[in-house]
């Protein structure tokens, strides 16, 4: 019984001492990339933050193509399907965070178009849009591409409007 004992004991401080590092002589290095000095600055992820437009986003939809005029309620009906099936996993209605932002007050932040061309091509967003970089920071998870349609990315906008008090 105390030979048992013994081997798994040796067996474990064998495991112990090499999964911490504990046969290696070499000097241990910081390979922690975050770790900068105060002075240096952050990189922008922009490849060239004169030609991103923040109103706009990065996408084929603006003011000419998205057309918001009245409140329609059979669109913001069949968007909150589209909400609860791709997005109420990450998103609330409310300020609440989730693991993304919450969804109050969206639609008096940013424009219909700015709004479908962030939900219907999110990395390049992401990647360029400095505010959304902050939210990045905040929420430490990418938003993944849900590959909206036009239809269904333009029911979230109508349902976003309602939840924010459109009538």
């Amino acid at each position: 019984m105390n030979k048992k004992i013994f081997t798994i004991v040796a067996i474990a401080a064998v495991v112990y001492m090499t999964a911490c590092g504990g046969g290696s002589d070499a000097p241990a290095t910081n390979t922690n990339k975050s770790n900068t000095s105060a002075t240096e600055e952050p990189k922008s992820m922009v490849a060239d933050p004169v030609s991103y437009d923040p109103k706009r986003g990065e996408g084929k939809y603006d003011e000419t193509n998205v057309k918001v005029d009245g409140f329609d309620a059979a669109m913001a009906t069949k968007g909150k399907a589209v909400a609860e099936t791709k997005c109420f996993s990450c998103h609330k209605s409310s300020d609440e965070k989730l693991v993304g932002p919450g969804w109050a007050g969206v639609t008096k932040r940013r424009t219909p178009h700015w709004i479908m061309n962030f939900i219907t091509n999110p990395d390049p967003m992401i990647d360029k849009d400095p505010e959304v970089q902050a939210q990045l920071e905040l929420c430490l998870v990418r938003m993944p591409n849900q590959n909206l349609v036009e239809t269904e990315a333009r029911e979230l906008v109508e349902y976003m409007r309602q939840n924010d008090g459109a009538k």
